[in-house]
């Protein structure tokens, strides 16, 4: 499930992806030179689809020559912020879905722009808007457990389109259920997980 560094140079640790079906990559893993250099090693060698998120996606805006070696189909997960890192700044929300449209049909990937309305651009520039959810999610460590879905529902053989549709549907709809019981205010990260159920 999780492949730890504890080498002291980063060629050594570089984990061997062959025999894997799904690689999630990105959360809490930090931005330093020697993290940067395994990221961009990792998505040249994969052969699979990959679920980038968070520190991931940060380590890629720093050399966005990278962008172009990330395997097709695979699923990029920022946040506006994040998102504006990897592509620039728009005017506006309409040129921002535009643009994400865009760039999922020259990577060949999914964009998850995550936010209140989530939304999910594919390789043909299409669009899928997500109605679960709600602001307690906006907690640390909600897009961490999002990313673990995702990349669990990869794992299980569906396809990158239905992973992520289904794993942000999800995803809101266990912090629906978990409001409910807790409230916006309480709402953390764990508690999404004990509501997926």
């Amino acid at each position: 499930m999780v492949i730890a560094d504890e080498k002291e140079d980063y060629i050594s640790c570089l984990p061997e992806t062959e025999g894997y079906t799904t690689i999630g990559l990105g959360c809490g893993i930090g931005t330093n030179q020697e993290t940067q250099s395994v990221v961009f090693d990792l998505v040249k060698s994969a052969t699979q689809a990959l679920v980038l998120d968070a520190d991931a996606l940060n380590s890629i805006a720093k050399n966005k020559a990278i962008l172009s070696e990330i395997p097709k189909n695979s699923i990029l997960t920022p946040h506006p912020k994040e998102f504006e890192r990897l592509f620039g700044k728009t005017a506006n929300d309409f040129e921002r879905n535009e643009l994400q449209r865009k760039k999922s049909i020259n990577l060949g990937c999914y964009i998850l722009l995550k936010g209140a309305h989530s939304c999910i651009s594919t390789p043909e520039g299409n669009c899928y808007f997500n109605t679960t959810g709600n602001p307690g999610m906006a907690t640390a460590g909600s897009g961490d457990v999002l990313t673990g879905i995702i990349t669990g529902l990869l794992a299980q053989s569906y396809s990158s389109k239905a992973a992520v549709c289904l794993g942000v549907y999800l995803h809101g709809l266990a912090g629906d259920l978990a409001v409910e019981k807790l409230g916006e205010q309480s709402l953390l990260a764990r508690d999404l997980i004990k509501y997926l159920p």
